[in-house]
């Protein structure tokens, strides 16, 4: 016998435990796009879902130079807005992702909510003796505030502001780094903050802060990466500009000697020449890969792209005595993607392909419906395949089997096809030639892009 069950389970009823609540509520985080904010806006969802279930109110602060500064603030600020809430929230069909929904509406109102008056509240964490809430975080445990007027260590301020005698404040720590901390209270049913609350709101606490921390960690390495980048790119720029250079500096030098026959002079403003349209051609190739701007995938007749990229390299196939043969599956007209760079993609596809055969070989230029949902632009070649030591990196920039390639012709057509929602395939073996394969929509998913 098999039973089968859902990855996950959406809708649990009012009897069932307040864990498996709190964690179905948590678990959207990793089944849905949700960004940092998005994702700290479910967890303080769930600590807050339920009419008396949860906690009453959440409050947010990140930790920002130095200071716990208050970002939002979750629940309601009366007992009659609070029924409201849950008596909208209670409604049958309403799932978790409503709540989130109206929860993100909550939090970024423009009216006076408890969001917007938390928002200037900054609490230092590095002085000698912190109050709370900073205290909490700069101490890295969690501390429950009962009769909180009565209390010398709550800030007077803060006090005033949250309006409550009882409070629970819970650190967001990363690897012994202070990210924050969250603040939560039941001023609108009073129930008293227990050890089994105290022990869930903790669990919150710890994925909060993994959160935050996995966050930071992700944005410093692509800071590092670019960092990368950019050296490459100035590595590669000097490296491709300084020959071109060094070559016009020598030969204006000559120019400049009286002693120079007409002859020498007009060679010499040749080379010059020869050297300003190579620099342009570099110059060029570098601004079309770094300007790929995609706005929304188009139906492109791939019938007039075939025609324009083969008149494109007439000549070059001309004078290789090279055979181009282009096929189009009966039926198929177009594919979504961008008029103008797929087709320079398509084309650079074929110059590596007239590049990599020898003379008198034979290139293949293909559309055909992978299915419904994908259409293929193929360019095939008998050349020389492309080196196995190289194969996993060919769509890096910077990266050539030539030995003038500046390596940016693939890494260009990889940004064209994935910007129009494609991918692309290659298949090689040195000696047998390659296949280049680009898989455009033949038709967009609803709602993908529009038609």
């Amino acid at each position: 016998m098999i039973e089968r069950y859902h990855l996950f389970l959406h809708d649990f009823p009012q009897e069932t435990s307040k864990e498996l609540q709190l964690f179905s509520i948590i678990a959207q985080s990793f089944f849905q796009p949700f960004s940092l904010m998005d994702n700290l806006l479910v967890i303080m969802t769930a600590l807050t879902a339920g009419s008396g279930l949860g906690f009453n109110r959440a409050m947010l602060f990140l930790a920002k130079r130095g200071a716990l500064q208050g970002t939002y603030w979750l629940g309601p600020a009366s007992l009659e807005e609070a029924e409201s809430i849950w008596r909208v929230l209670s409604t049958p069909g309403i799932g978790y992702y409503e709540i989130i929904e109206h929860n993100r509406a909550l939090v970024s109102a423009d009216a006076d909510t408890l969001t917007k008056r938390i928002k200037s509240l900054t609490f230092p964490l590095d002085q000698n003796e912190p109050q709370l809430p900073a205290l909490a975080a700069a101490s890295k445990e969690i501390i429950l505030v009962k009769e909180a007027s009565n209390e010398p260590l709550v800030d007077r301020r803060f006090l005033e502001t949250i309006a409550a005698e009882e409070f629970l404040c819970i650190p967001l720590v990363g690897k012994e780094e202070i990210l924050g901390e969250i603040v939560l209270d039941n001023a609108i049913t009073r129930r008293p903050i227990e050890n089994r609350d105290i022990e869930l709101a903790s669990l919150c606490g710890l994925i909060a802060g993994n959160f935050i921390y996995t966050s930071h960690l992700q944005r410093r390495i692509v800071e590092m990466k670019k960092v990368a980048a950019m050296g490459e790119m100035a590595m590669f720029v000097t490296h491709q500009l300084r020959n071109p250079l060094v070559t016009i500096g020598g030969f204006a030098d000559q120019l400049l000697d009286p002693r120079s026959s007409a002859a020498k002079r007009e060679r010499n403003l040749k080379i010059i020449r020869a050297e300003i349209r190579r620099l342009e051609r570099i110059l060029l190739r570098l601004t079309q890969f770094l300007k790929v701007d995609i706005k929304e995938p188009v139906p492109v007749d791939i019938r007039e792209m075939f025609k324009l990229v083969s008149q494109a390299v007439r000549p070059r196939l001309a004078g290789k005595k090279l055979t181009l043969k282009t096929e189009i599956e009966p039926g198929l007209n177009s594919a979504f993607c961008d008029p103008i760079h797929a087709g320079e993609a398509l084309r650079n596809i074929l110059d590596n392909a007239i590049d990599a055969v020898d003379v008198g070989g034979t290139i293949e230029l293909r559309a055909y419906r992978e299915n419904d949902e994908w259409a293929v632009l193929s360019v095939r070649d008998n050349g020389k395949g492309i080196p196995e030591r190289v194969k996993e990196k060919i769509f890096e920039a910077f990266v050539s089997t030539k030995e003038k390639g500046m390596g940016l012709g693939l890494a260009y057509v990889k940004r064209v096809v994935e910007a129009c929602r494609g991918r692309i395939v290659v298949d090689s073996q040195e000696g047998q030639g390659t296949t280049f394969r680009l898989y455009f929509r033949a038709k967009p998913k609803e709602g993908e892009f529009k038609p």
